[in-house]
């Protein structure tokens, strides 16, 4: 069980680093931002000392994409492992922290009702979601199938980068983070809208998962490497948002 914070306020967030919340180039941006003036509140006692998590909440093979939802077979696409560290503002790792990841499938496709850009079929052997908590290291890691880019409205022939989406409940609500994690050589990366809000390509880099062929499981999966850095001035970026890291 993770174990309540015994010091204060989170490290804010540095606002001048991240992407707009208005950038026009990402058509959804102009509805969803702000027009007013932000409220930066101090952090309220919940927001720094919950939600705590349990391994018993979870399931077994809740961290296992490939498995987790398969009912008379495997999922089609690539195998792959995607791992890394949470760590905070400090360097420190973040144990016991709720990592969520949901994705399309090989083809391009979620599991969703809504998704109805895209021709490619629903895989009935893959869910397409999964979750885990950290270890004492603030280590995760999730074994999946390689998602596929997909159409969507920005504009005529848009298509987005394949990516992971990724949300992180830390050690309080304050510390949530939710990103994306794209993959290293992908040339949708530059062409895509959403990541073009990101200000530098340092930053761009930072959302990008690395192969680690040192942790490639031999016949079975590649493997990909995505640290992810929670508040303060190292952040990990999130994407055009709300400053709470609320999802776009």
């Amino acid at each position: 069980m993770t174990t309540a914070r015994a010091y204060g306020e989170f490290v804010e967030r540095d606002h001048t680093q991240h992407p707009p919340a208005l950038t026009p180039g990402y058509r959804t941006s102009v509805l969803r931002s702000p027009r007013n003036a932000l409220i930066s509140p101090r952090n309220t006692l919940s927001e720094r000392t919950g939600p705590l998590f349990t391994a018993g909440e979870l399931g077994e093979l809740d961290n296992d994409m490939i498995l987790n939802f398969s009912h008379d077979g495997l999922p089609v696409g690539e195998r792959i492992i995607m791992h890394g560290y949470v760590r905070d503002e400090f360097g420190n790792p973040v144990r016991g922290a709720l990592v969520e990841a949901w994705q399309a499938n090989a083809g391009g496709r979620y599991r969703h009702k809504n998704d109805t850009y895209h021709l490619a079929p629903i895989d009935p052997n893959f869910g397409g979601c999964g979750r885990m908590l950290t270890d004492d290291n603030g280590y995760y890691f999730f074994r999946t199938i390689k998602p596929g880019p997909y159409p969507w409205g920005n504009s005529a022939n848009a298509w987005r980068p394949a990516h992971i989406h990724f949300s992180i409940i830390g050690d309080g609500w304050a510390q949530r983070l939710i990103t994306q994690s794209y993959f290293e050589g992908d040339p949708l990366i530059d062409q895509c809208p959403i990541a073009a809000t990101i200000p530098t390509r340092e930053q761009v880099r930072s959302l990008i998962a690395q192969a680690d062929t040192a942790n490639d499981a031999p016949f079975d999966a590649r493997a990909y490497r995505f640290d992810i850095t929670l508040r303060g001035r190292r952040a990990t970026f999130f994407e055009n948002t709300q400053p709470t890291g609320a999802s776009r």
